[in-house]
């Protein structure tokens, strides 16, 4: 259920793309955007693990720099029957970690210093599960194809924006009232593209919870280990740019004032209730 929802809301997505291009430029702004889209998503697609862990200054952890966390990491891969990914460490005591890579062979898990901090070695663990669950679900490249069409339809939007204030790129403006249409495509468009992009994020988020779970029975340890990190992070808000907010277990901007709406993570109180829904 939640594989179809994520489908449906990246359809829509992708219409909301056309349909700006469309509104901006007919047909030939369609073919535009496509282009456009899969030209970013090609750079994502090889990209975005580097960019991930270079916004969030992440350096490389070896077995024979952090032996503890390499093993750990080392047993849950082989749990899940995928390839032992990379391992990295953010200097930060705001507890939190995060996955990427563009499938499981390329995968990447990276934590701060102070997630090892506040959690002992089974609820450690557990997060290193759900990151791997993210990453044998290929949540990492589904996201980075979100977050790609998301820019682009922001990119767009402004087009639009300007389109509309100085009267429109096509002669054709009686056609669908051209500029109330670049009006609901410069507003209405990208504010419905962020609202989806969210909400697939948070439906990825669900699914790593349960992913996790299912491996020796760790809902109640992921589920400890979540409270733990919502209340640290709340303290200690990690200094992160917003556009990698999505990738993180828990929001590392819930210092900040944020309606659960535009959130990029399901509320923690609904995630350890349907962890403990599992037990």
């Amino acid at each position: 259920m939640n594989l179809l929802k994520t489908g449906i809301l990246l359809v829509l997505l992708s219409s909301i793309l056309l349909f700006i291009g469309g509104i901006i430029g007919g047909e030939v702004g369609i073919i535009l955007a496509l282009v456009f889209a899969l030209g970013i998503n090609f750079g994502a697609y090889w990209y975005s693990d580097k960019i991930a862990l270079g916004m969030t200054h992440a350096v490389p952890v070896t077995e024979l720099s952090d032996p503890e966390l390499y093993r750990i990491v080392k047993v849950k891969a082989h749990q899940f029957g995928i390839p032992m990914p990379k391992l990295y460490e953010i200097d930060d005591e705001s507890p939190n970690a995060f996955a990427t890579g563009r499938n499981p062979e390329h995968g990447t898990i990276a934590v701060t210093n102070g997630l090892r901090n506040i959690l002992n070695k089974d609820e450690l663990g557990a997060v290193i599960a759900h990151e791997l669950a993210h990453i044998g679900n290929r949540d990492t490249l589904i996201m980075t194809i979100v977050a790609t069409i998301a820019g682009a339809v922001s990119m767009l939007a402004m087009i639009a924006q300007f389109s509309a204030i100085f009267g429109g790129m096509s002669n054709e403006r009686e056609r669908g009232n051209g500029v109330l249409g670049l009006i609901i495509a410069a507003v209405v468009m990208p504010l419905v593209a962020m609202i989806i992009r969210m909400a697939i994020s948070r439906t990825r988020e669900y699914q790593a919870d349960q992913t996790a779970a299912s491996h020796e029975g760790q809902a109640e340890l992921l589920a400890s280990a979540l409270i733990k990190l919502q209340a640290a992070s709340r303290n200690h808000p990690l200094q992160v740019n917003e556009a990698v907010s999505h990738l993180f277990i828990v929001n590392p901007l819930s210092g900040k004032a944020m309606s659960s709406l535009f959130s990029t993570h399901p509320p923690i109180e609904d995630r350890v209730w349907r962890l403990r829904e599992l037990t």
